[in-house]
């Protein structure tokens, strides 16, 4: 009888000794999955494995071995015609409800302390352009990149889509595709690639890399490349 009962507390004891160290394993995956770069686990439920929103409110950006990953398996082929091509086959800043657009919807979330009137514009807040590191209190001074510009789409993949294929495109709230930043710097970038332009805050070239990818990933749209290779070795400046 001794020895049974003795069996029973033994069990119990591994029983508890297991449970305990499963929670302590479930609060590590929590921890980590606050981190950055590599650090950085998939969000609980995306199948993507997307993360939590990034610096100046980019939402899904990958960690650096997913864009890597997904770096990889895209197809590589140089630019096709720009034949063809218009903004207005890309019909952007669509109806978000609430008298808001698109272009609003990422002026509220980049900001802080954003205002907007009975129209849903903007007309007070702070906003810091991730791409050059400026602060800026007037929602006038701000653009609204396309990660993937347009025309760049077009060259890798978007000619073949339907009207309602790029105008998803081009409101993406979801994809690490739309963010607030100063008018100066958009404008230089224009339609060019990480090949030929990058960021001038060195700090956010990282981000630049995994988003771009994740955004051409989950299009599927093709890299030249020049731009893959560009892309690899900005990924792996990623700490």
């Amino acid at each position: 009888m001794r020895r049974r009962r003795w069996s029973v507390r033994a069990a119990a004891a591994v029983a508890v000794t297991a449970l305990t160290l499963a929670g302590c394993s479930s609060a590590a995956e929590d921890t980590g999955s606050g981190t950055s770069g590599d650090e950085k686990a998939p969000a609980s439920g995306s199948p993507s494995g997307e993360t939590r929103a990034d610096a100046g409110g980019l939402p899904g950006v990958p960690s650096a071995r997913q864009a890597r990953e997904a770096l990889g398996k895209l197809t590589v082929r140089p630019h096709g015609s720009m034949d063809g091509y218009s903004r207005e086959k890309f019909p952007h800043w669509s109806s978000q409800g609430e008298r808001c657009d698109t272009r609003e919807k990422v002026l509220q979330r980049a900001g802080r302390d954003v205002k907007q009137n009975d129209e849903c514009r903007a007309v007070s807040g702070r906003w810091t352009s991730v791409y050059d590191d400026k602060t800026f209190t007037d929602a006038s001074d701000l653009d609204i990149d396309h990660m993937v510009p347009l025309a760049n789409a077009w060259r890798s993949g978007a000619r073949e889509w339907d009207q309602e294929r790029r105008e998803g495109f081009a409101n993406d709230l979801t994809r690490p595709q739309l963010l607030a930043v100063s008018a100066t710097t958009n404008r230089t970038k224009g339609d060019q690639g990480p090949e030929d332009w990058q960021p001038p805050a060195k700090g956010y070239r990282c981000t630049y890399a995994r988003a771009w990818t994740g955004v051409k990933s989950h299009y599927r749209l093709s890299v030249t490349s020049a731009e893959k290779t560009t892309l690899a070795r900005m990924l792996e400046s990623c700490s």
